[in-house]
């Protein structure tokens, strides 16, 4: 039996109107961490497929944003986008700010520096070995 376009339409907003959307988690009547349409992320989570949709939508607001910070992004050399975007994923958009001198240094394309810099913070001793593989992936430059 397949569903038709009309019914799936008409049950998504029945749904919708009867769930509401929530875009941050909260917790249900029932007391299960939910999230969107009424998903409970306690028992049945999300899929492989969903959580790759996500890290793409991830991925491409982390290059944006990367964008307004630096203003030759496409120019930077590929392992340094790679370990820009990394950190912007794993910071967000303030804290990734914050690396003020490291910033300034990719900007100088003084990448021996810029990996001091991320060193030389709290962040590098907090995600261990990812800070190391970014370390490196900077210095090999």
């Amino acid at each position: 039996m397949s569903i038709d376009k009309d019914f799936h339409g008409k049950l998504a907003e029945q749904l919708t109107k009867h769930e509401g959307l929530r875009l941050k988690p909260y917790h249900c009547p029932a007391g299960k961490l939910t999230i969107g349409i009424g998903r409970n992320l306690e028992d049945k989570g999300i899929t492989e497929k969903e959580a790759l949709v996500l890290l793409e939508n991830d991925i491409r607001e982390c290059i944006e944003d990367l964008k307004t910070v630096f203003q030759d992004f496409e120019e930077l050399p590929e392992p340094v986008r790679r370990v820009m975007v990394d950190m912007r994923f794993n910071l967000g958009p303030n804290r990734f700010r914050k690396f003020r001198k490291m910033i300034m240094a990719v900007e100088n394309r003084d990448f021996i520096k810029a990996a001091a810099e991320m060193k030389n913070s709290r962040w590098y001793n907090q995600v261990g070995h990812r800070a190391q593989t970014l370390v490196n992936m900077m210095t090999e430059v």
